[in-house]
């Protein structure tokens, strides 16, 4: 069905029908409703790639995130993708696992005209390959932000959130805590990580222990919480840098046979949904993860509009929700 067919339907122009399309604010009302009914009724499917060829965008954004099982970065990707379409945007999903030939090939499609821009999860190792395939394309990091690179980021204080999870275990009469962390490549495994052990020095707990995990699920929780079991000091209480890691650990607490928080108090990061349900359900630091997905496409939206935009390093809000864990 062509654009012709729904004027004369509509009894409008062509191109009253291309500003409906892309979106224009100049046409009224009344019209607009005409317009859409039309479309409705043809069943009227738009020439992508003509519009693309029109005003050299694609209206389409690449995003990449290292695992969209993780449930935190599914929960980003839907701000990503609500906030894009208000935009009349869409997205492009690249589930990369951090590893920059899957991504470069992905990125490709920046230079095609493909895409309008990106927007990365990726850790941070990735970084310094990323930005020489993303070169000068407007470019936004979400939830792994370093102002190091020329590109606009949007996350929260890792660092103050760890000190408030080790300040909360501490005031509970925990004084063994140890630490569930992801492999590091990741910056706010760092962060969190640097979080954790300068509070405990601030505080004067000398005992630590970090236990590093490969994959951020549910069997590495379990497995990481199993080995510090076997420790012969084992924690009273467990910091996991992820719901998910926490989740796990909490499985395989009460299969030894401890009590939760009696025997050990677990605290999680992110505030995924699950959390709540867990048994018992987790205390965590709870990110704000809409927000994070829908100030990122902000952010690139104004790159794309204007790339001499100044580069913008945005810090949200985080809370600590306390539950039955600890």
């Amino acid at each position: 069905m062509s654009i012709d067919k729904v004027a004369r339907l509509a009894g409008v122009s062509t191109a009253t029908v291309s500003r409906v399309l892309n979106q224009h604010p100049g046409v009224k009302p009344e019209t607009r409703e005409k317009v859409l009914s039309a479309i409705a009724f043809c069943n009227y499917q738009p020439n992508l790639l003509a519009r693309q060829l029109r005003t050299s965008q694609s209206r389409m954004l690449l995003v990449l995130v290292p695992g969209i099982t993780n449930p935190f970065c599914s929960l980003v990707v839907r701000g990503i993708e609500e906030e894009a379409e208000l935009h009349g945007y869409h997205i492009l999903l690249c589930n990369s696992e951090s590893r920059l030939t899957r991504e470069s090939a992905y990125l490709a499609l920046l230079s095609g005209k493909v895409v309008d821009g990106v927007i990365t999860m990726d850790a941070i190792s990735c970084l310094p390959g990323l930005t020489a395939l993303i070169g000068d394309s407007p470019w936004v990091q979400c939830a792994e932000g370093d102002p190091a690179y020329n590109g606009s980021s949007v996350t929260i204080d890792n660092r103050a959130a760890a000190t408030a999870v080790v300040h909360h275990l501490a005031a509970k009469g925990r004084r063994r805590i140890a630490l569930i962390n992801t492999d590091m490549r990741y910056l706010y495994s760092h962060q969190r990580e640097a979080g954790y052990r300068q509070t405990l020095e601030a505080l004067g707990l000398n005992w630590c222990h970090v236990e590093y995990v490969d994959e951020v699920d549910y069997n590495a929780g379990c497995a990481a919480m199993t080995r510090m079991l076997q420790l012969p000091q084992p924690p009273d209480a467990i910091f996991a840098v992820s719901d998910v890691l926490a989740g796990g650990a909490l499985h395989s607490a009460r299969r030894a046979g401890l009590v939760v928080p009696q025997d050990l108090a677990v605290m999680g990061f992110d505030g995924v949904p699950f959390s709540a349900v867990t048994s018992p359900p987790l205390t965590t630091i709870e990110q704000p993860m809409h927000q994070l997905g829908v100030r990122s496409v902000q952010l690139l939206l104004a790159r794309i509009k204007n790339h001499r935009v100044a580069v913008v390093h945005e810090v949200l809000d985080w809370k600590l929700v306390e539950r039955g864990s600890a």
